[in-house]
């Protein structure tokens, strides 16, 4: 049985190959995936362990701010001489390190990274934690100097000599580059910028007497922790946090272990699709080759194997082929995996492919992937193998499983799909969002898992209506077609099922997506009423010499400031939230358009006060006049008192908690030291909006980070922005379709193959070769339409339950891209052809007399 099987394995090596080629997909990416990571975590964990202090002393960090608001926590630079005085510390250094500043160059051009990496200006330290080394020019002496990263010169240009503009949080300062540093770790992607420790505080916090941190040397024979000890012990662990070296590379590990688990869970997104449209593949193949090998089974049961050993016959073929796929699905992986250390260098991350890690987790989920998938698939076309009786070897070879009822998959497919549409309507009926988003879940895996079990039942009725004019418009050779596609509908139903599930996901994020594009466009034109906005391209907090600049530009007439903080809002009902909160100036009923249940914006934005959504108040028990603690950042508190509640129709879950908002002044109090994160402007009476715009561009031309978008742009950059999650769902699909290709032209290979006598009649009474290969393109298209069908019904209606997610987040409006819909069924019309190309070409190149004596 063993070289029985060996030998069916090597025979049909040419018909399993594209099966291969959906396990060797899917294990490539869940292996590119795991080595990609764990290159990128080992890489970063030696950066970070190489260059962290013993010990590091920083203000408590109770809310982040410096990315929301601009201000930047600080602690006094006197306090390196407390922790010099500790007993073990060898060196104490104040530390200056900010990310809110941008650097432009003589031209007005950016020299910062356009990756989404911060610009980090820094005081120049050399010390044996130092990333970089000095490797050209000298060292920055006083104002007016500075040090730049190789990278950075590199990319963007820059020599030694070359004049440079900081912008920073106390006010913009120029420099002259003086030196390079170059790298001696890996390179995270920022842009460096050095400058004398003497007046890095100055410049960067506004005082020499501020620093971001202090950084200890142990001394010898003293460990990071007992120095931590006694420096906590001097200086008190209420007022600061205090890490060592092995914390604070911890920490910092953490902090990219977001990023990667972003990249990580898309490639197993990719990795997921392969494998689900690659078990429908897998399944129709072994199913179509034991169908055709009904004799040679037979046979095998005739001369003494038993039911165990030909279902074990089958599956040893099975993990033979999974075998094979793992192995160039290992190797594929690390290629991709290459390929990632690559592209990420192109964008800055300077990784080195020679360092790349392959743990033994990664061939151990290769393996347990491929072969996994391969034995799953295989299971059920094992179990009908081993059903063949022996008396089959005295009779012609049948097609198992045609004509049989479908009596068992009707009644599974039922249940299951009424499973799924309870589940889906208590979805839509739903009033929390994660109970919506859960049955969403639960509904979608059911209605999929439905739509697949009575797949076959649905092939007479919608192909009969699919290929009714196929008689008309292409006579004898038409219906030939369609009746080919209903003759197996079991066989049918597999293969189209391969292409509906990634089009269902297509249909289901398109709804979505353009209904959040409808909500969107609707939310900005209901509150945003400001001619233009002023922001930077990334939305992060800009210099105060901005809103100067605006109002000083000619035709410009209001302007309201807006600044963003963090902040810790204790409610009534003894919660106490984390959100984002917005600070307005005077005149903000003019530059948005607010609706109120309570109060108005005078109240809202008088000192002491603030404003909230209503129906967030109401779920919290919070009142008009009630009284809530709000914690700021550096630990700053205030009692601040409801003074408005509003009406918006807002998108909570993609705005800010509970819509606090208050006055400038309020907020300046707290945060002294913010910067503004948008500016609303109106042209002054007079003064045309499309004159205006082109003056306040040439009024900001020395600020290349800020952008001045009106309305059609805001709903262009959400559109953007939308797009780039549907662009990862059409690469989906696009993986998806690569596997339904290989699973239509693996079904009508096999099929060919099968109807050798069947074509070899259709020749020897007429039929031409042009006519054989109209019949099959005719075949394939009518599978794959068929697919695209109940593909888009099913994610239509995905589509429709997403959206009843999205409107309890605010999302209310309701679209379907009927575009993207039509170009869906017209490319799988297209994909039909393209998969018929290769199978129609052999049939038609058969010999005529050979075919009609084929067994």
């Amino acid at each position: 049985m063993l070289k029985a099987t060996l030998r069916s394995f090597l025979a049909h090596k040419g018909r399993l190959a594209l099966s291969a080629l959906a396990v060797i997909l899917s294990v490539a990416f869940v292996a590119g995936s795991l080595i990609f990571s764990d290159t990128v975590t080992r890489t970063f964990d030696r950066l970070f362990a190489s260059t962290a202090a013993d010990v590091t002393v920083q203000p408590k960090q109770d809310l982040s701010s410096a990315r929301l608001s601009g201000s930047v926590q600080t602690l006094p630079a006197a306090l390196r001489e407390r922790v010099a005085k500790v007993e073990g510390v060898a060196a104490a250094r104040a530390e200056v390190s900010v990310q809110n500043v941008v650097v432009v160059d003589r031209h007005n051009k950016s020299v910062g990274p356009t990756t989404g990496a911060p610009t980090v200006a820094k005081g120049w330290y050399v010390t044996r934690h130092s990333p970089v080394k000095l490797t050209s020019g000298h060292a920055p002496h006083g104002p007016g100097e500075a040090l730049l990263d190789a990278d950075t010169v590199g990319r963007k240009h820059v020599r030694i000599g070359d004049t440079l503009t900081v912008q920073a949080q106390p006010g913009t300062f120029r420099v002259r580059v003086v030196g390079i540093a170059t790298f001696t770790t890996t390179n995270p992607g920022a842009a460096l910028v050095y400058l004398d420790p003497a007046v890095a505080g100055r410049e960067l916090l506004g005082s020499s007497a501020k620093a971001t941190g202090v950084s200890a040397d142990a001394a010898a024979g003293v460990s990071d922790a007992e120095l931590k000890r006694r420096i906590g012990a001097a200086l008190g662990t209420r007022a600061y946090d205090l890490k060592t070296a092995g914390e604070q590379a911890k920490s910092a590990a953490a902090t990219l272990g977001t990023f990667l688990d972003v990249i990580k869970y898309v490639m197993l997104g990719f990795a997921g699709v392969a494998l689900l449209v690659g078990v429908f593949l897998i399944v129709n193949t072994f199913s179509m080759l034991i169908a055709q090998r009904t004799r040679e089974l037979g046979l095998l049961r005739a001369l003494g194997a038993d039911r165990r050993q030909v279902r074990r016959s089958v599956l040893t073929e099975a993990l033979l082929l999974g075998l094979v796929g793992s192995t160039l699905g290992l190797a594929a992986g690390v290629g991709l995996a290459y390929g990632l250390i690559r592209l990420m260098s192109a964008f800055g991350m300077n990784l080195a492919a020679t360092q790349m890690v392959i743990g033994w987790g990664t061939p151990v989920a290769a393996y347990v992937v491929g072969l996994g998938v391969t034995f799953v698939a295989a299971y059920l076309p094992a179990r009908r193998a081993a059903a063949v009786s022996p008396m089959a070897a005295l009779a012609d070879a049948e097609v198992a499983g045609v004509g049989k009822p479908l009596k068992v998959r009707a009644i599974a497919g039922a249940v299951v799909g009424a499973a799924g549409a309870a589940a889906l309507a208590g979805c839509a009926a739903a009033t929390r969002t994660a109970q919506a988003a859960s049955l969403l879940g639960v509904g979608v895996a059911l209605t999929l898992i439905a739509t697949v079990i009575a797949g076959p039942l649905l092939v007479r009725p919608v192909i009969r209506v699919l290929g009714a004019a196929f008689p008309a418009l292409f006579g004898p050779v038409g219906r030939m077609s369609q009746r080919n596609a209903l003759r197996n509908p079991r066989r049918t139903g597999a293969t189209a099922a391969a292409l509906m599930v990634g089009l269902a996901l297509v249909g289901g994020m398109s709804v979505a997506s353009a209904s959040m594009s409808a909500s969107f466009d609707r939310q900005i034109d209901r509150t945003l009423g400001a001619d233009f906005v002023v922001q930077n391209a990334n939305f992060t907090p800009f210099t105060r010499q901005i809103a100067g600049r605006v109002t000083a530009t000619g035709g410009v007439g209001l302007v309201v400031r807006q600044r963003l903080t963090p902040v810790a809002v204790r409610l009534p009902d003894g919660r106490r939230v984390t959100t984002t909160a917005a600070g307005y100036g005077p005149g903000l009923d003019d530059v948005a358009h607010l609706t109120y249940a309570r109060g108005g914006s005078a109240a809202a934005l008088a000192d002491g006060h603030l404003a909230l959504d209503a129906d967030y108040a109401e779920e919290h028990g919070v009142r008009l006049g009630s009284v809530l603690p709000v914690d700021f950042p550096g630990g700053r508190r205030a009692e601040l008192t409801v003074g408005a509640l509003t009406d918006q129709e807002s998108a909570e879950g993609f705005g800010t908690q509970g819509g606090i908002f208050f006055g400038l002044a309020t907020l300046e109090k707290y945060v002294p030291d913010g910067q503004d994160s948008a500016l609303f402007v109106n042209a002054a009476p007079g003064t045309a909006a499309t004159d205006l715009r082109p003056r306040l561009e040439r009024a900001l031309t020395a600020f290349p980070q800020v952008q001045v978008r009106d309305q059609a742009d805001y709903k262009e950059l959400v559109h953007d922005q939308i797009a780039v999650l549907l662009y990862l769902v059409y690469a989906l699909l696009g993986l998806a379709i690569v596997i339904a290709v290989l699973g239509v032209v693996n079904t009508l290979a096999l099929s060919v193959v099968e109807r050798t006598r069947e074509i070899g009649l259709l020749r020897a009474i007429g039929l031409g070769r042009r006519q054989l290969r109209r019949m099959i393109r005719l075949e394939s298209v009518v599978i794959a339409v068929f697919g695209a069908v109940l593909g888009l019904a099913l994610g239509l209606v995905w589509g429709v339950c997403m959206q009843q997610v999205l409107a309890l987040r605010g999302l209310t409006a309701f679209a379907i891209p009927w575009g993207t819909i039509v170009a869906v069924v017209i490319g799988s019309a297209v994909v039909g052809v393209v998969a018929a190309l290769l199978p129609a070409l052999r049939a038609s190149r058969m010999n005529v007399l050979a075919a009609i004596a084929h067994e």
